[in-house]
């Protein structure tokens, strides 16, 4: 730990203590009520109208499971506030870039590729490489985290700069997290922080507590996410162009009837990794998130509760893909991205019918070289340290195994 991280665990330790001194005074600060949220981000916009996107039930019942359940220290809360106002934020200045500029509404999101499977698969690392290539286009983060921001230099550089901020204090707050999941401004994001400007992601469970409304989101019509998403894509694309769109979430295995229905044309990367690897490492990133926001992050009940969310997303996923058309499907394994990227990547251009031309090729070599494994640190984790059974996750898993022929190590 440096010395910086060190000084803000200290902060922290006393802002936390200051807040549960003021809740056994029946004070509870900052507030997590939609109407505060709401003016908040009115004054932060300048503006009060956000369109025709109905997200109230998705916020109040995402609000209500904050509250209710997620255990939130002060600095949990503050930075929930935070976030939820940013949201509304986006949404509101998207809103008014829209009215401006009808040429929003004429793009055309044509056969968008998704990279999907169980988180730790490779998905990032596959949309890292592809998106090197100059001629496909990914959303980056501080596209995602500031899309009403203009393309004039001096905006880009401050859109660049405050992500890099936010990146900055999630690092200090989080210091495992670089290990698990690298993340930086310029860096592809993925879906779920596009449509979690709705209220619709499993963004937010990943990171809190939030059982009621991740019951709910399981369950509830996808509709809204991906109208809003194929929204957000036309609102980049208008703004900079790039019509081979290059997308991923593991997040989308909820999803794939929604995604589907919005984007019947959709390209899917399937990606697959031996399912016991995938569950500790899920268990430890959402645990290491948890823990910074939360005095109440049970890694053994993180642990339960995602393997058998996971499980049940697989099987739903399947489900639909049996009915779609099998030529909109490639499965890919971890092995092979992890063993022979760039054979993976040709594999992907194959399928997809793209070139993959000389310069597209060097870009992604110097992508790999300038990120070898573990570059961050050694992200280490077992299936005992989180209360998992090997017996019992490999019987979970074992019709998706032999479906894939995936070979499960039973002895790690």
């Amino acid at each position: 730990m440096t010395f910086s991280q060190a000084c803000v665990r200290t902060a922290v330790r006393g802002l936390n203590l200051g807040g549960r001194t003021l809740r056994r005074l029946g004070v509870d600060r900052p507030g997590l009520g939609a109407d505060s949220l709401h003016r908040a981000a009115y004054r932060r916009a300048g503006v009060s109208r956000y369109g025709a996107w109905d997200f109230a039930e998705p916020l109040e019942r995402l609000l209500k499971s904050y509250r209710d359940e997620a255990a939130l220290t002060t600095l949990g809360r503050i930075t929930v506030r935070e976030l939820v106002v940013s949201l509304l934020d986006n949404l509101l200045r998207m809103e008014v870039e829209r009215a401006a500029h009808p040429d929003i509404e004429r793009q055309r999101i044509a056969a968008p590729v998704f990279i999907i499977g169980l988180p730790r698969t490779g998905t990032t690392h596959l949309h890292g490489l592809i998106s090197e290539d100059a001629a496909n286009r990914a959303p980056l983060t501080w596209e995602v985290m500031y899309p009403a921001a203009s393309r004039s230099g001096g905006e880009v550089a401050r859109a660049r700069s405050q992500t890099d901020a936010r990146l900055g204090w999630a690092d200090r707050f989080a210091p495992e997290f670089m290990r698990i999941h690298p993340i930086a401004a310029d860096l592809p994001q993925e879906c779920i922080a596009i449509t979690a400007q709705v209220f619709m992601s499993i963004q937010f469970h990943t990171t809190h507590d939030v059982t009621s409304y991740q019951d709910w989101f399981e369950n509830a019509s996808q509709r809204l996410a991906f109208d809003f998403h194929h929204r957000f894509l036309q609102h980049l694309q208008a703004k900079s162009g790039g019509e081979r769109w290059v997308l991923k979430a593991p997040g989308h295995l909820f999803a794939l009837e929604g995604l589907l229905e919005r984007y019947p044309d959709a390209r899917i990367i399937h990606t697959h990794r031996d399912p016991l690897r995938v569950m500790a490492s899920m268990a430890s990133h959402a645990t290491v998130l948890r823990r910074a926001f939360s005095d109440s992050a049970d890694p053994r009940k993180i642990a339960a509760d995602w393997a058998d969310r996971w499980a049940r997303a697989l099987e739903k996923f399947l489900a639909v893909r049996d009915r779609a058309s099998p030529s909109q499907f490639l499965d890919v394994n971890f092995e092979s991205i992890e063993s022979d990227p760039l054979g993976t990547v040709e594999r992907v251009y194959d399928f997809l019918n793209w070139p993959l031309t000389t310069e597209a090729r060097a870009a992604m070599q110097r992508f790999l070289d300038a990120n070898p494994k573990n570059k961050h640190g050694v992200h280490s984790y077992t299936l005992e340290q989180f209360g998992l059974s090997r017996a019992a996750e490999m019987l979970r898993f074992r019709n998706y195994c032999e479906r894939f022929r995936i070979p499960v190590r039973a002895d790690r």
